[in-house]
This record gives C-alpha cells, structure tokens and sequence, in this order.
C-alpha cells in the first residue's frame, strides 16, 4: 500500500489520561499525596473478595496491587489505605476536568472518551495559547494546580495515532506528553506486539488475528486487504488502515466505526448455579439493554450473550451471538433471543459474569411489521417499552420493574441505588 499521507486531513488531537483517576482523587480527597500514598478503592471494603477498582502508583510499585487484584491480596500493612468507591464524587471531578479543557478548547473539540480520558481537537488554538506543546503542558499544569490530579497527555494528527501513542509512550514519558506523527507509524507503530496492546483489538479478534499468521501491528499492515475484508468485514477493513495511521473519526462522533452497540456486562455478587436465577438475571439485563437502545431511538438486530464461569470451574464459558430477522429494542424479543443462546451453550456451571449486547443497530424507524401479526402485538410491546422507560425516568429507577427483581436471585433493585456499579 503506498500511502499518500500528504492528502490525508491535518489535525492536532489530544488525548488526555488522568493518571489512577479513582485512587487519586480518593487520595486528594483524604488530604494524601496521590504519588506517595499506598491507597486501594474497593468495591466493598466489608467484602473480602470484593475486586480493587483502582490503586495508587505506590501501591501498584510497592505492593504489586493493582486493578483487579481482590481484597484478600492486599497485604495487612499500616501503611496502605482502603477506601469505598464514591462514584458520584469521581464523576463530579470528570465534569469539572471537562470545564477545564472548555476554557481552552469549544465543547464541541471536547470528546469525553471514559471518566478519566479526553480527547480535544485543537484546531483554531494555536494563537491564542500557542501549540500543541505549549498547550499540553498547560493543561497538565493546571489539572494539578487545580485537582492535585497528575495525567498523561498523547498528541497525534488523529484520534487513533494520539490513543496509541498516549499508552504506547506517553504514560511512561518522564513529563507524560509524547507526540507521534505519521512518520512515526513505521518505527513505533508496526512493533507493537502483542496486538491487544493496539487501541481497538481485544482478545477474541486478536486470537483470530494470530490464526492467521499475524502477531505485530506490523505484520497487518502488510497482509492482504482483500483477506481481512474476507475475515473480518466492514471491520477488517478499519482494522487494516489503523495498521497504518490512517483514522477519520472525528471528535464528537463514534470513535471506531462500526463497533457501535448497546450492551450490558455485570460480575455477580455471589455464585449463580440455578438456572432459573440466572434466567432471571439475564431478562433483567435485556431490560437495561434494550431502555439503552430505546434512549438514543435506536434497535438492533444482532444480540450476543457472553456468560463468565466461576474460577473453580476451570474453563471460562461462552460468547455467542444471534442474529434476527428484523432489527428490534424489545426487551422481550432480546430476551427470547439470549434465551436460546443460553439453552444451546449452557453447560450447567456455576456462573459470575454475564454480558449481553445489541449491535448492527439502526434507526428505530427501520424495526418492521410483521404480516403475521394480526393483533399488532409487536408494536404495542415497542410502546409499553418506551412508556416504562419514562416512567423510570420521571420517578427513579425502581420505580416499575419486572417481577423478577423481587425473585431471590434479582440485583436490579440493588444494583439501581448505584452509582457507575458501585456506592454513590
């Protein structure tokens, strides 16, 4: 592929990492230095095998704590901190971080990517605070002044090339800025290996990936596009020009096209091995899934179920997907759906974790009548969709839900007094 990088449109993206967001702002919170307090956030601080959410670079050097770590691990030392996530604290911080980049930049040029990672779109900026640079180091000056908060800033023509090198470089820079070009696509670009350490490959694409020969972002730059169209769809083709810098996204708009859909994953509290719970469970995330669809007036057509086994099972379970006649944001349709998938896969282990998404979406508008369906049920049931979910809106989240949830095996009524899955 000869790449005509001259023609291709020129940006100047930051992307904007707060460093240990959850643990520092905890650590700030208690009047601790983030750099230099052990802290862990957990879930439950009463629970000992509640998950730690987030833990402070010293804890992370020192203890070997980190993310995903359980509370039994951490080691019983005076030194370290345990605090209980407060989600509603941290997204409070996020809104007022976001201010910050507005006094700077149009809230338009803002793309809030997650709570603690930003990009902006410089464009227009540069004679009022100089270049990019200048800017970078402003901001990184003022996010610590103002939150005692330390981050990571990636600088590239792109919202790809300045994702990548934000994790690749930035975050191991001594001043946390780094700045790829696309003359750096060759040298810092086609090393990177294993191919999960590339913005937008998770696991299950990568091990395909492997399948077929390919172990660098280099070695997929180089294979046949004709093939991973073949392989991958509409996908292999964005796979193949990340490859090689090339990303059109604009700040604001879906970052990887084609990957847009409405999901829901939660990790249980406890282990499920009744088959009817975790039916129950499962029909009370299609609710969630299909409200999100619901929401931005979208349905979809393709409904994929992923179920986690316990540990001590010793296999980790199944991932499948369906795809329906007709494109659909009804919870029941949705259900029915992930309930065959469960039938066909279940094998009858002990379950943590669920996930369940729509995907290939469309504009509501594009759901289909059925000729068969005399009584006009299936447009009803879209409508007693959207009339629950105002309802929840107006008067809370508990304030209309399905039987289920007050079945033993139920966490909507629990899970609703939450704040992002964890105490407010």
């Amino acid at each position: 592929m000869n790449v005509q990088y001259d023609s291709l449109p020129k940006r100047t993206i930051l992307c904007i990492d707060m460093k240990s967001f959850y643990a520092s702002c905890a650590a700030v919170a208690l009047g601790y230095d983030p750099l230099t307090v052990h802290l862990a956030v957990v879930g439950d601080t009463e629970r000992e095998g509640s998950v730690i959410l987030a833990a402070t670079p010293a804890l992370k050097r020192d203890f070997s704590i980190k993310t995903g770590n359980r509370l039994f691990e951490v080691p019983k030392d005076p030194r370290i901190r345990l605090v209980n996530a407060t989600m509603a604290t941290y997204l409070n911080i996020s809104v007022q971080v976001t201010e910050l980049f507005h006094q700077y930049v149009p809230m338009e040029a803002i793309h809030t990517y997650s709570v603690d990672e930003s990009f902006l779109d410089l464009r227009g900026t540069e004679r009022l605070w100089g270049d990019e640079w200048e800017l970078a180091n402003r901001i990184s000056g003022d996010m610590y002044k103002r939150f005692g908060l330390s981050c990571a800033i990636g600088i590239g023509p792109n919202m790809l090339l300045s994702k990548v090198c934000l994790d690749i470089e930035a975050k191991k820079a001594k001043n946390g800025i780094a700045k790829w070009t696309y003359d750096d696509v060759e040298a810092k670009l086609w090393p990177i290996s294993p191919l999960q350490k590339m913005w937008g490959i998770g696991s299950r694409v990568e091990k395909r990936l492997q399948r077929m020969g390919i172990f660098s972002i280099g070695q997929l730059a180089n294979y046949p596009l004709e093939k991973l169209e073949k392989s991958f769809g509409i996908m292999g083709n964005q796979f193949y020009y990340h490859a090689w810098g090339i990303d059109f996204s604009e700040v604001g708009a879906p970052i990887l096209s084609g990957q847009i859909s409405y999901g829901k994953s939660q990790i249980l509290l406890r282990d499920y091995d009744d088959k009817g719970e975790i039916k129950q469970v499962i029909l009370e995330m299609c609710e969630e899934v299909a409200a999100r669809a619901r929401k931005a007036n979208k349905a979809g057509q393709t409904i994929a179920l992923g179920v986690g086994y316990s540990k001590e099972e010793g296999h980790s379970g199944f991932h499948r997907q369906l795809t329906m006649e007709e494109p659909t944001n009804i919870t029941l349709e949705i259900y029915d759906a992930c309930l065959k998938l469960f039938e066909k896969n279940y094998d009858g282990s002990v379950v943590r974790r669920i996930s369940i998404a729509l995907a290939n979406i469309c504009e509501d508008g594009c759901m289909q009548l059925s000729l068969f369906d005399s009584d006009q049920r299936r447009p009803k049931q879209r409508t007693l969709g959207y009339v629950m979910d105002a309802i929840r809106k107006k008067h809370g989240p508990n304030a209309i839900l399905r039987a289920v949830s007050y079945a033993p095996g139920g966490t909507s009524r629990h899970r609703n007094t939450l704040v992002g899955g964890h105490k407010q």
